[in-house]
């Protein structure tokens, strides 16, 4: 398994961001495997085939195996374009190509100068690594589009309007490209769907997560509901299925929620954990971290719980809940510990591992979100109800 890479600063105050990207992907900056493989891929050596996400109406849907492939199988073409800021300009282009793609070894970026790469306006140009770069110089890296990890690429609308898009995201579908998924991601599934409008994602939900999901339909709109998310104006609550019965307040008991107040920090290489750069640690140092918490239903060995995050940390709803006693169903991390997680990135889903999970992701899902819009003086809420594989994990619970 490669090792976990840095996430920058910013990612401590982002309650959703993906740890299976830290680990065994990249940013879509990083474009990795550049030369890419048409072919499906092998999955890892033991690993099971799950079953395929099906919508509300219980349908099976697109789960993106020929997203990569053009309509008469021909692969398709994935391109990144670099504009030279001025400050880059006078170096050498291997360079700065290190500074845009840092994952990339030196040797692999001389291989894409020579066989990747063009210079816009010059296309014939035999570009080499110490050819200099100027100001404004813009380049093409162009490499064959590669078949993805399969996972869910249809998407519901909770609300549309002339302003505003929720969707209802589905688990599995990651949010933005990353190493291993291009055309598999949401803002691409959204650019099909609405090829001709400016979207902006307004924040993210992770990989696993499913539920509503803002996206602005101008830029305007997406100025001012990432402002309310930067300023805390946005109100969000989770329903996770959790292990165990918690002792908190129960559905409509007027007793106030139950607060779970423990600071967060990100683990630091020295910390007791495989996974520096990646898993929170509750450490009396950490970023102040509050969330409220309620249960809606008890199945059985597992309860379906209510989250009200009032801080937004990495991970901080899984993260609370586990140290509570009462980790999230399905949660590689934090439910099952280091071992268990790094297994999945190297082995991918096993019989073994299934077994140990129960599901084949965390069982987190947002359920609500309440955030200002241009055209109404009142916030607006949308709610997204708990998804199909949820709903029925918690009914065999019941039943067990």
């Amino acid at each position: 398994m490669s090792a976990p890479r840095d996430l920058d600063a910013a990612a401590l105050a982002d309650p959703d961001i993906d740890e299976l990207d830290a680990v065994v992907g990249a940013s879509a900056d990083e474009l990795d495997d550049l030369d890419g493989d048409p072919r499906a891929p092998a999955p890892p050596t033991g690993a099971i085939a799950l079953p395929p996400w099906r919508d509300r109406d219980g349908n099976p849907v697109d789960m993106g195996e020929r997203s990569h492939l053009e309509a008469d199988g021909t692969p398709r073409i994935v391109e990144r374009r670099f504009l030279v800021a001025l400050d880059h300009a006078g170096g050498r282009l291997d360079h700065y190509l290190k500074r845009m793609i840092p994952r990339l070894s030196r040797t692999r970026i001389q291989d894409v100068i020579r066989h990747q790469l063009v210079r816009v306006g010059d296309p014939t140009a035999r570009l080499k690594p110490s050819t200099t770069v100027a100001g404004g110089d813009e380049f093409v890296l162009r490499r064959v589009a590669r078949a993805e990890p399969p996972c869910p690429r249809h998407i519901e609308i909770l609300h549309a309007d002339p302003q505003v898009l929720v969707v209802d995201k589905p688990p599995g579908l990651p949010v933005h490209a990353s190493a291993k998924f291009y055309f598999n991601t949401l803002t691409r599934v959204l650019s099909e769907r609405f090829p001709d409008e400016p979207l902006q994602i307004c924040h993210r939900l992770d990989r696993e997560t499913s539920g509503a999901l803002v996206v602005a339909r101008d830029a305007p709109t997406a100025s001012l509901i990432k402002t309310a998310f930067e300023k805390k104006r946005v109100a969000k609550t989770y329903l996770a299925i959790v292990h165990g019965q918690p002792p908190w307040p129960t559905g409509d008991d007027p007793a106030p929620d139950h607060v779970l107040d423990a600071p967060l920090a990100l683990a630091q290489p020295g910390d007791p954990t495989l996974l520096p750069h990646v898993r929170m640690l509750i450490r009396a140092d950490g970023l102040p971290s509050v969330t409220r918490v309620r249960v809606l239903a008890r199945a059985g060995r597992v309860a379906l719980v209510r989250c009200t995050p009032i801080t937004g940390r990495q991970h901080q709803i899984r993260a609370h809940l586990a140290w509570a006693g009462y980790p999230i169903v399905g949660d590689k991390l934090y439910a099952h510990g280091d071992v268990a997680f790094m297994a999945f990135c190297d082995r991918g889903m096993t019989a073994e591992l299934y077994a140990q999970f129960e599901l084949p992701r965390h069982a987190l899902h947002a359920a609500t979100v309440t955030f200002p819009h241009p055209a109404r003086s009142e916030p607006l809420t949308v709610a997204s109800p708990l998804p199909r594989d949820l709903a029925d994990y918690l009914a065999a619970a019941g039943d067990a």
